[in-house]
């Protein structure tokens, strides 16, 4: 009889590597949009004023796509 549960291999994560289209410094977290807009975090908080209006979504720069936080 095979065993119904066969040992699963451990699968890790892509490191994914983000570079900020502000401040040109590679980031392990940026803020991404679909249309490759990256933005990492000291960045979007010193911009917030032109790039939130209320705190819950960001609007893409680039495509002007709304997007959530």
């Amino acid at each position: 009889m095979t065993d119904p549960y066969p040992e699963k291999k451990k699968v890790r994560r892509q490191k994914w590597s983000f570079q900020c289209h502000c401040c040109g410094k590679g980031e392990e977290f940026c803020w991404v949009c679909p249309c490759g807009f990256q933005i990492c975090l000291p960045c979007f908080q010193e911009n917030a004023w032109g790039l939130t209006c209320n705190g819950i979504t960001w609007i893409c720069p680039d495509c002007g796509a709304h997007r959530s936080l």
